[in-house]
């Protein structure tokens, strides 16, 4: 799909992560890595934001122990560290895949 297409624009993919986390650091370039192939495939790919858990009390208390954690359209996937939960949560949230893209499973945990 062409982005200038899009109707309605995409919510924000946010990597809420750590000072000095070098898994998060890890999770930036796996997801940079899958935001590139689905926009190569013409899919949805937003651009990533990232915000430190310590520049916001509520996410330091709710999120320092699951880091790094994508959010998307107010979903969360907690130890986003692995392609494949990230690459499901991301169709879950664009595509229209399971949950039908949003509010149906507010936290998606590895297993």
């Amino acid at each position: 799909m062409d982005p200038a297409s899009r109707s309605t624009p995409l919510p924000d993919l946010v990597l809420w992560r750590g000072d000095g986390c070098h898994l998060c650091d890890d999770a930036r370039e796996l997801v940079t890595a899958i935001l590139a192939e689905r926009a190569i495939a013409n899919l949805p790919a937003p651009e990533l934001l990232e915000r430190r858990i310590a520049d916001d009390a509520e996410a330091q208390r709710t999120l320092f122990e699951v880091i790094p954690v994508l959010e998307l359209g107010g979903r969360r996937l907690p130890l986003a560290l692995r392609a494949g939960p990230i690459r499901a949560f991301l169709a879950d949230g664009l595509d229209g895949g399971p949950g039908g893209g949003g509010g149906e499973r507010p936290d998606l945990r590895e297993a």
